[in-house]
């Protein structure tokens, strides 16, 4: 039996990232930190089902889809002129952060307009941002965003939304905002403590609910996911967003 997330009212989600490096919010209490309708959200969906296959798997599986994004997030009080796109790049990270993917630049398609082009994203990535700035007590400086819509499926028999184990991004803050799935079992969420045995385990279940972690504090993984029925596949969907406040990551 899954175990349910630990929710945290929205009033208290600062109080809870700084106490335990994590918090997890419902979709209403997401839509209200953005300020936007709970539709607004649900209206990506269709966007997961034209995500092309990931080219760079090194286990040598078929079982991720995936784009990349990345922008800017300003100081202001407009969201939607706070956010800027940045032109496409590769996205990295050093070995320290991913032993299994790190230290090549990987070149993913660009996230479809539908989403980037809707206010509701700008206030999305703004709302996070503020976020990130409260844990990390800075004032108005600007974030480097990166933005993953994930699709996991069951392709190969079983799909690995982490192939790389139990990690650390190399950002400030990551938020792993759940989408769907589908026809699976597995997918539990883990959350552990950098520096000592303290841990979480929970499973994702609610659409548009996020799991907001601080990336200096806490390393996270996902367990596979199999497919309930063999000759039917299943899939899990998630778009994860990373906080950095130095500048994307870059092997220079």
């Amino acid at each position: 039996m899954s175990l349910p997330p630990p929710l945290t009212a929205l009033a208290d989600l600062d109080a809870q990232l700084a106490a335990s490096g994590y918090a997890v919010l419902d979709a209403a209490s997401l839509a209200r930190l953005a300020g936007v309708a709970p539709e607004a959200l649900a209206a990506w969906q269709p966007c997961w089902d034209a995500l092309p296959p990931d080219g760079y798997l090194r286990d040598g599986g078929r079982y991720r889809r995936r784009r990349h994004g990345c922008f800017v997030v300003d100081p202001g009080p407009d969201a939607t002129a706070r956010l800027r796109l940045q032109p496409r790049r590769a996205h990295w990270q050093p070995v320290d952060y991913n032993a299994l993917h790190g230290g090549i630049e990987r070149w993913f398609e660009p996230i479809a307009p539908s989403m980037t082009d809707d206010p509701a994203w700008a206030r999305l990535l703004a709302a996070l941002a503020d976020v990130a700035g409260r844990l990390r007590g800075v004032g108005a400086v600007p974030w480097y965003v990166e933005a993953h819509p994930f699709r996991i499926d069951t392709t190969d028999g079983i799909g690995r939304p982490t192939p790389e184990g139990a990690h650390r991004d190399g950002v400030d803050m990551v938020a792993v905002i759940f989408v769907g799935r589908r026809g699976v079992k597995g997918g539990e969420t883990r959350v552990f403590d950098a520096r000592g045995p303290q841990g979480m385990r929970f499973t994702l279940s609610q659409p548009w609910s996020v799991l907001l972690l601080d990336d200096e504090r806490v390393i996270h993984e996902t367990t596979p996911i199999q497919p309930l029925d063999p000759a039917l596949g299943g899939q899990r969907d998630t778009l994860v967003l990373t906080f950095r406040r130095q500048g994307f990551q870059g092997p220079g």
